[in-house]
């Protein structure tokens, strides 16, 4: 039989690997949460010498945060514990913790870890002194929250919990709006349901792994019921049982729109298409509000209006990506006797249109929200990502034109059969005709034979029963060979019926227009997975408005202590070696004449603080040919050196230089120049 080329999907696979793992190496470099409260002050301050020990210590944040019994917590230079009671709020996002009373002098180092109000973990340490500096056991370089594998498998699951809504809503309404045919499409049935089940695992492994998230960091406390009851008393908690409850609703929707929808007639499925719309609206609105209510959209400036806008961006993106992969799915996937029309492609086309203007407004809304000025597009992380966010966008848009062309030119073309292809599909027909006839035609010849034996049997009555027996053994051959005959006619018709099959598919997908149309959507698909990553990146993202205000508190304390007489410098160095690259900030208080206490911090350029082998310091006046004077301080905890009694002779512009050693063999030397005194 001649051959008859069915399409393939080989290339289609390799491109969703491909793209699955650029998604995967977005991911990966996320890295842990962005920190979305931003600790802005302390009292007492960080790296503060205090003569009489404090009876609490306050901390102020960015933002509200949410606090646990442990969530801020003093610790002694041996590591033990001297806060008492559980940390309260004092006002605004000022909170504050108790301390024993009697501390003896030395280094404490205060530890915090809370929730931002838009769900996000925030982590953090830092230490000040009572009397005069000591050596401490506690090291706070560990100190983080999101990371690690849990952190890794939150924010996977994150990701699922988003590409399950926009596939389940937007491959639903694809369905009702654009092409009811296809809800009795097998494919189509996949694809909804598969989202319906990512979204539905996503929920419950984001439920089981909160508390572990936001508090331990440990893949053990996952199934510790005492953390998921915290869990569901947070505004995060409630959120995630809402979308289970809401999920049970959509599995009715999903169940009646492939069940008693795909059976009902086409003038019946009108009163029904109205009703499943209205109630599939509802129930993807409050899914979407489920992320609406405790993310970036639930805090910050214009709550109220940002939560429904949140909501209705939500619901574009589905719409347009969660149709754009039922689209292709139906383009690749329908059966042959269902393809999916040029009116469908149409109808998609105007739906596709308006998500992307409401996207439009939406995120325009929510771009000055989040950012607040020009300079945080660049200037933060949250703006670079939403700059890639909105190339993409447009890359999406270019390629949803493209498609729009190819759909033009698929409703008006006339489908054309492939001469060549119609000729061998011809030869084939007459092929199979031919071995039809030469069956038939065996079929007569047998009956030919059969009547004559029945002849001959007849006028042959006196032969022995050996003959009788024969003639009954002939019968019987001449009844299988008949049976033989029959099979061999039915497998010839199912060969023609899967010829047929083949021969329409075939000519489908020869079809240059729709073939066109089928590369423009998978290249859309592609992109939109990518941009799928990057919005899921954008929600772990501190904002940049919240960003850009935690830098400019941090930049007034700092002013405000060079005001009282402290001077603070930062100078980046690079030894060239392994983890050679980093910031060392000198503290110098009270900058003045006479004696002063130094600080020096060394901190990694992702701000967390770690050890070196060596740090050196050296005043030099120039202008009085004073100097260089060393000054080596002692080390007292991690990345945190510090030395008493630096004597400054006289006051002018000096020279600090810092000489930071990394290695045995990597070292360098970097200085600015202060006014002391």
């Amino acid at each position: 039989m001649p051959h008859v080329r069915t399409p393939r999907l080989p290339r289609v696979r390799t491109l969703v690997l491909l793209l699955l793992a650029a998604t995967g190496l977005l991911l990966a470099g996320a890295g842990p949460v962005s920190a979305h409260a931003a600790l802005t002050g302390s009292d007492p301050q960080q790296g503060a010498v205090v003569d009489k020990a404090p009876t609490q210590v306050s901390l102020t944040f960015s933002e509200k945060v949410a606090l646990s019994d442990d969530s801020l917590r003093v610790l002694d230079p041996k590591g033990k514990r001297i806060d008492r009671g559980d940390p309260a709020n004092l006002s605004g996002t000022t909170y504050a913790v108790k301390l024993h009373s009697g501390l003896p002098d030395g280094t404490y180092t205060v530890t915090y870890q809370v929730v931002s109000e838009d769900s996000h973990p925030v982590a953090g340490a830092y230490t000040f002194s009572i009397g005069a500096p000591s050596q401490t056991t506690v090291s706070v370089s560990d100190q983080s929250a999101g990371g690690g594998i849990v952190g890794a498998l939150y924010g996977f699951g994150r990701y699922v919990s988003y590409a399950g809504f926009i596939v389940m809503v937007g491959g639903a309404a694809f369905v009702l709006a654009c092409w009811q045919r296809g809800s009795g499409v097998r494919a189509l049935q996949r694809l909804v349901v598969s989202g319906w089940l990512a979204l539905t695992a996503a929920t419950l492994g984001l439920l089981l792994l909160r508390g572990s998230y936001t508090r331990t960091g440990k893949l053990g406390d996952i199934f510790d019921l005492d953390l998921l009851g915290q869990v569901l008393q947070t505004k995060t908690g409630a959120a995630l049982v809402s979308r289970l409850l809401l999920l049970a609703a959509a599995a009715l929707f999903i169940a009646v729109l492939f069940g008693a929808y795909d059976k009902r007639e086409e003038e019946e499925k009108r009163d029904l298409t109205f009703g499943l719309a209205i109630g599939g609206t509802v129930v993807a609105a409050g899914l979407a509000a489920s992320w609406a209510m405790s993310e970036h959209a639930s805090t910050g400036l214009q709550a109220g209006i940002a939560m429904p806008v949140d909501v209705v961006h939500l619901l574009a993106v589905a719409g347009w990506l969660g149709g754009l992969a039922a689209l292709l799915v139906a383009l690749y996937r329908a059966p042959v006797d269902t393809p999916v029309g040029a009116s469908a492609v149409r109808r998609f086309s105007r739906v596709a249109f308006g998500s992307v203007l409401a996207l439009v407004a939406t995120g325009i809304y929510q771009s000055w929200r989040q950012l607040g000025s020009w300079s945080a597009f660049t200037g933060t992380r949250y703006g670079q990502l939403l700059l890639v966010k909105i190339g993409l966008v447009v890359l999406l848009v270019g390629i949803a034109w493209i498609s729009r062309r190819w759909t033009a030119r698929l409703a008006e073309a006339v489908v054309v059969k492939p001469r060549r292809a119609k000729g061998a599909a011809d030869d084939e027909k007459d092929a199979v005709e031919g071995e039809a006839d030469r069956v038939e035609g065996g079929t007569d010849a047998v009956d030919g034979e059969a009547a004559e034996g029945e002849r001959e049997h007849a006028t042959a009555r006196a032969a022995t029963s050996a003959s009788a027996s024969g003639e009954k053994g002939a019968s019987a051959a001449v009844s299988g060979k008949k049976s033989s005959d029959s099979k061999r006619a039915a497998q010839l018709a199912r060969q023609q019926a899967a010829i047929d099959t083949a021969r329409q598919k075939q000519q489908r997908d020869a079809d240059p227009n729709r073939f066109g149309l089928r590369r423009s959507v998978l290249a859309e698909a592609g992109v939109a997975v990518v941009l799928l990553a990057v919005t899921t990146m954008l929600t772990s993202t501190e904002p940049g408005r919240t960003e850009e205000a935690a830098k400019a508190a941090t930049s007034a304390a700092s002013t405000d202590a060079s005001t009282a007489g402290a001077l603070t410098l930062d100078m980046s160095f690079d030894t060239g070696g392994e983890d050679g690259k980093g910031v060392v900030r000198i503290d110098l208080d009270p900058a003045r004449v006479g004696g002063n206490e130094m600080h020096v911090y060394v901190e990694r350029p992702n701000g967390r603080a770690f050890d070196i082998p060596e740090v050196k310091v050296a005043f030099t006046l120039e202008s009085q040919d004073i100097g260089p004077l060393p000054v080596v301080p002692d080390h007292i905890t991690t990345g945190h050196w510090s030395a008493n009694g630096v004597q400054i002779p006289m006051a002018g512009e000096w020279k600090i230089a810092v000489t930071v050693r990394t290695s045995d063999i990597d070292q360098a030397t970097v200085s600015k120049n202060a006014q002391i005194g």
